[in-house]
């Protein structure tokens, strides 16, 4: 996993990924135990579309497995 920690080396990977023709894979994961979905989220979530309406690949990521054992 690649966590990219800025906005200047975003704009790097987002110029590399132009010039290859190629999409960027963008995941995103959530607790599914979480009582609810506030506002807060839709920031990403919109995020995550402006990606993929940029032809990259949006993976959206339940963490089912961290839900079975707890935190």
């Amino acid at each position: 996993m690649e966590v990219l920690p800025g906005k200047d080396e975003m704009r790097n990977v987002l110029e590399l990924a132009r010039k290859e023709d190629r999409p960027l894979k963008v995941k995103y994961g959530v607790d599914p135990t979480a009582p609810d979905i506030h506002l807060g989220h839709t920031v990403v979530l919109w995020k995550l579309r402006d990606f993929q309406n940029l032809g990259h690949i949006v993976q959206f990521i339940i963490g089912d497995f961290t839900a079975r054992i707890g935190d």
